[in-house]
């Protein structure tokens, strides 16, 4: 029996042993979250702001408000933990995603019994730093402009009531959707979409650290699909290093992975396009229609129905034909403003479930019509 115990006792600290050491999977997006606020990036007046707020501890109301991606949650949790520190954290900040809990009962109930609450004695930090800790807690309502009229309706009454030991921030994207008595007792900060420089740092610091080799042309379409959202690209890097890891040996991350995880239209296909409509692009990986059969309805029809065969998205052809279109060096004012009408008429009619192929063949006559 003892010599039963004994193997009992040492399979159960072997199991212990290699949960310990083995790491659990994480996102890189929650790995490399910004743990202060020094870490956001390119958001420098609203972290100029928020660093004052550190030294005096006098936070108002804020509401956060901008594209995806941009670090208004990460700002706010990185704050919170700056003042209150790991340990205090977990009593002084509730976290709510306004999207899932958006209805006035949550308002009454979760929302009013958190911010009555008198604040708890601050504690010693485990990690023996020293934090502010100012006497008053943090509510925070990610994707605020989901809550119903009646839920933001009875949440100012709770803002004005407890302000002296809670203090709310509004994390949304459309701050339009924010009813003005709300907003108005709210300081108000903008997130712009990333820079091109910032991103480009952070994605680079990001494949450092994790053994990615990545060159400039893949960082330029991580940057160029997520459209300033930084979050997205981030997933974008460790979708495409998965795939490159999966096969062996591992294969190099190219642009054109980026785009197929993306699910945009490769450049290639997006120039021939283009050239079939009589759009001159610079692109020598582009096979040719021959030049007599150029801008002819034939050629357009069969490259138009080469696309919807291999399965590309109509909205996203067009959206991306668009692109090259109104920002092409040589096409003049009035041929552009002529090809805009074109491609927002086409938005209206997929969006009201129009048939794909029949649209995008429009769009390309059309076109090839109007800057002939």
């Amino acid at each position: 029996m003892a010599s039963n115990f004994f193997t009992a006792r040492t399979t159960s600290t072997r199991q212990t042993k290699s949960q310990v050491i083995e790491p659990a999977p994480q996102p890189w997006v929650e790995k490399y979250r910004p743990k202060t606020i020094d870490d956001v990036s390119a958001q420098e007046h609203t972290v100029a702001v928020l660093q004052k707020t550190l030294t005096s501890t006098n936070l108002p109301h804020m509401l956060f408000y901008g594209p995806p991606g941009t670090g208004k949650t990460s700002t706010i949790l990185a704050l919170a933990r700056q003042l209150f520190g790991p340990d205090n954290f977990r009593n002084r900040v509730l976290e709510l995603n306004a999207s899932d809990e958006r209805g006035i009962a949550i308002v009454r109930d979760k929302i009013k019994n958190f911010a009555r609450q008198t604040p708890r004695a601050q504690t010693v930090a485990s990690d023996g730093k020293t934090y502010p800790c100012p006497p008053y807690k943090i509510i925070i309502l990610d994707e605020a402009d989901s809550m119903t009229q009646d839920a933001q309706g009875a949440l100012r009454r709770i803002m004005e009531t407890y302000a002296r030991i809670t203090r709310f921030c509004l994390v949304c994207n459309y701050v339009t959707r924010i009813i003005e008595p709300l907003a108005s007792r709210c300081s108000k900060f903008r997130f712009t979409p990333l820079d091109n420089d910032s991103a480009a740092l952070r994605i680079s610091h990001i494949a450092t650290e994790e053994r990615v080799d990545v060159d400039k042309s893949v960082i330029d379409a991580l940057i160029s699909t997520s459209h300033g959202d930084l979050r997205r690209a981030i997933t974008y890097l460790q979708s495409a290093s998965r795939l490159s890891s999966s096969t062996n040996p591992p294969t190099k991350i190219t642009s054109a992975d980026i785009q197929e995880i993306a699910g945009v239209v490769p450049d290639a296909v997006i120039n021939a396009l283009a050239r079939t409509i009589g759009v001159e692009v610079d692109d020598m990986d582009v096979d040719e229609e021959p030049r007599g059969k150029k801008g002819s309805f034939e050629s357009i029809r069969k490259k138009v129905k080469q696309l919807m065969r291999e399965g590309y998205s109509a909205s996203q052809i067009i959206s991306q034909l668009h692109d090259l279109v109104v920002f092409h060096p040589t096409l003049d004012s009035r041929k552009k403003s002529n090809s805009a009408l074109i491609f927002a008429e086409a938005d209206k009619a997929l969006c009201d479930g129009a048939d794909e192929e029949l649209w995008v063949l429009e769009v390309a006559l059309r076109v090839n019509k109007a800057i002939s």
